[in-house]
């Protein structure tokens, strides 16, 4: 028999006839029809459940691979109300931050049907709320979210969301549900007292995204605190309210030491700007660390190719990603079933090139 090109005969894969410009969605039909099996043997194949032979899985599997057929996820949320994502939100992907974290969300839910999708708030609690209020109308597994800090109406949505919610990089306040981070306000406790012990006095701060970032800002009072339980103060301080870069490292360490010569210490938010300053430095010939030290925050790794290591200290930040994973995981496994768990890591410091030995 001779078929024209648009008969709407023509067969597809697996037999099953359909026009080519209907373009339909594929179904379990026809993926049972491609691999010779029943819709229901299908179906417990793709979601990884019941009694399936080996050979009748690798059928299944190949016909499905074959045929690109994806599971609708949607249909089969509306019985149990969730969908398998996990709402991960941040606010930053430009700080080199992170994606670290991200990793490790990835990482450990690789391993699991759950698929981390992302919102970026821009550390703006309005945009927050903007990415909440759509990411839980997914209904989602999961929400990791980074930070304590946020308005009545993020809040209020987290807390009635009835799912599991970790709140990350920060455990310095109140969470909703479960926690995982370092404490912000003993990092700077720490960096302040190895400072001091260095002997350096004349002590400068620099920040961005002040006073928005929260968990600088933490930093900050920890800082100061041990400071002034020394009889220091902190000498001149520098903010900028935009993002982070070499650039504006070199800015603002150029405007703070015009500003304050006699410095003999400059503490940075984070390790961008502090490269920043460092390579200002080194070009205006300031000895580093004997004139002038200096000091960041999160041992970004990328900058281990400057002529010298920046002091620093480490944010956990791959292994804050994969706790907060494992929690959401096994709740949603029906494991751990507990609300507050609490993972508390401890940053460590590491001296560089930039801080003098004690």
């Amino acid at each position: 028999m001779r078929m024209n090109k648009d008969d709407p005969r023509i067969p597809a894969a697996g037999g099953a006839f359909h026009s080519p410009d209907q373009r339909r969605p594929l179904t379990l039909r026809d993926v049972s029809e491609a691999s010779g099996v029943s819709e229901m043997t299908v179906s417990r194949v793709l979601r990884n459940r019941g009694d399936v032979s080996d050979a009748t899985r690798a059928r299944v599997l190949a016909a499905a691979k074959r045929l690109g057929y994806v599971p609708n996820k949607i249909a089969g949320a509306l019985a149990s109300s969730r969908v398998n994502l996990v709402a991960v939100i941040v606010p930053s992907l430009s700080n080199m931050v992170f994606p670290d974290v991200i990793n490790g969300i990835s990482h450990v839910l690789e391993d699991t049907e759950l698929q981390p999708v992302l919102g970026v708030t821009h550390y703006q609690p309005e945009q927050e709320e903007k990415v909440l209020y759509e990411m839980l109308s997914w209904r989602p597994s999961g929400v990791i979210i980074a930070g304590l800090e946020r308005s009545d109406a993020a809040r209020a949505m987290l807390q009635n969301s009835g799912i599991p919610v970790v709140e990350i990089m920060d455990v310095d306040g109140d969470p909703i549900d479960a926690v995982v981070g370092i404490s912000h306000r003993r990092a700077g406790r720490m960096m302040a007292q190895a400072i001091l012990d260095a002997g350096y006095r004349r002590i400068g701060f620099l920040g961005t995204k002040m006073p928005l970032d929260h968990r600088a800002r933490k930093r900050l009072e920890g800082f100061t605190e041990t400071l002034e339980k020394a009889g220091v103060q902190i000498a001149d301080q520098e903010f900028y309210e935009g993002g982070s870069g070499f650039a504006k490292g070199r800015e603002m360490t150029q405007a703070i030491l015009e500003r304050t010569p006699d410095l003999d210490f400059l503490y940075y938010s984070n390790d961008l700007i502090g490269a920043g300053g460092l390579l200002y430095c080194l070009e205006k010939g300031i000895d580093v660390p004997g004139k002038l030290g200096m000091a960041g925050f999160n041992k970004i790794e990328l900058l281990d190719g400057l002529p010298r290591k920046l002091a620093t200290m480490d944010s956990c930040r791959r292994e804050v990603g994969e706790a907060a994973a494992r929690i959401i995981a096994d709740r949603v496994a029906g494991g751990a079933r507990n609300r507050g768990e609490q993972v508390v890591l401890i940053p460590t410091l590491t001296l560089g090139d930039t801080l003098q030995r004690s």
